[in-house]
C-alpha cells in the first residue's frame, strides 16, 4: 500500500452539558480521553494524531497520555453551537502549516466512544483509501430501534411514524427488513480536499464501516457511563 500522508484528530472541548467535563470523566479509574488516545497510537497508519481542545485541563491530560495537544482552539470555533468539521479543519490547517506539508486523509476519533479499536481506526482507513471514497463512517447495525418500529401518538392512539413503513403485530426482530444502521458517532475518515469543503460525509460516494455493537457505546449520560465501564473491564480479562 502507497505511504499516505493520514492526520488523526480527536475534538475534546471543555463544555460538555450532558456530563460536566465528560472528556476527562474517570471510567476504570482513566478520563474517557485516556481510550481514544491508547487505540490512536496503536495505529499503523496515522502519519499524526493530535487532540484539539479549548480546554487547558483536557490539554494536559491529552499530554499526560501520550497524545499531542499543540494548541487551544480558539474560542469562535469551540462553542456547542459549532460543527465539528469547522474544528478539524482548523486542526488540519495548524498541522499543514506546522509542517509546510499537505495530508491526503483526515480522520476524526470520537473521545465520547471509548470502545473502539486501533483495528477499527485501521479497518477504516483502509477502506476510503482502496475505494477512492470521499469518506468513510462508523455505523452500527439497528436492532430493536429499527425504523418499522417507531412510532407516534395521535390524540393517545400508536401510529406508524412512517406510513410507508408498517409494522405488523407478527413481525419478529430478525424480519425487520432492510437492515437499518446509524451512525454511532465513533469515526470519521474523509479526503483532504472534504475537510477544506467542510464535509465530513454525505456525499453520493460515502460509505459505511460496520462495527460490532460492544465497540459502539456513545457516551451521552450515565447510564452510558456506566455501560462502557463494565464493557471495558471485560476486554481487560
Amino acid at each position: 500500500m502507497k505511504k499516505y500522508r493520514i492526520l488523526g484528530i480527536t475534538l475534546a472541548r471543555g463544555g460538555s452539558k450532558s456530563i460536566k467535563k465528560k472528556n476527562i470523566h474517570k471510567i476504570n479509574g482513566r478520563p474517557l480521553l485516556y481510550y481514544t488516545i491508547k487505540e490512536a497510537k496503536k495505529s499503523k497508519l496515522l502519519t499524526r494524531y493530535i487532540v484539539s481542545t479549548d480546554d487547558k485541563e483536557i490539554q494536559k491530560v491529552a499530554k499526560k497520555y501520550g497524545a499531542e495537544a499543540p494548541f487551544l482552539r480558539p474560542k469562535n470555533i469551540s462553542g456547542d453551537k459549532v460543527s465539528a468539521v469547522e474544528a478539524d479543519l482548523h486542526a488540519l490547517k495548524w498541522a499543514e502549516n506546522d509542517e509546510k506539508k499537505k495530508y491526503d486523509f483526515v480522520i476524526e476519533l470520537m473521545a465520547t466512544n471509548p470502545l473502539k479499536t486501533y483495528v477499527d481506526i485501521d479497518n477504516v482507513l483502509r477502506k476510503i483509501i482502496r475505494s477512492g471514497a470521499d469518506s468513510v463512517i462508523g455505523v452500527v447495525k439497528l436492532e430493536d430501534h429499527h425504523p418499522l418500529r417507531i412510532k407516534k401518538l395521535v390524540n393517545g392512539k400508536i401510529k406508524n411514524f412512517n406510513k410507508k413503513l408498517i409494522e405488523t403485530p407478527e413481525m419478529r426482530r430478525q424480519d425487520l427488513r432492510p437492515h437499518a444502521y446509524i451512525r454511532n458517532g465513533s469515526i470519521y475518515a474523509s479526503k483532504r480536499d472534504m475537510i477544506y469543503k467542510k464535509k465530513r460525509y454525505g456525499t453520493s460516494n460515502s460509505l459505511a464501516y460496520v462495527m460490532d455493537d460492544n465497540n459502539s457505546v456513545n457516551i451521552d449520560n450515565k447510564t452510558d457511563l456506566m455501560l462502557a465501564e463494565i464493557l471495558l473491564k471485560k476486554r481487560k480479562k
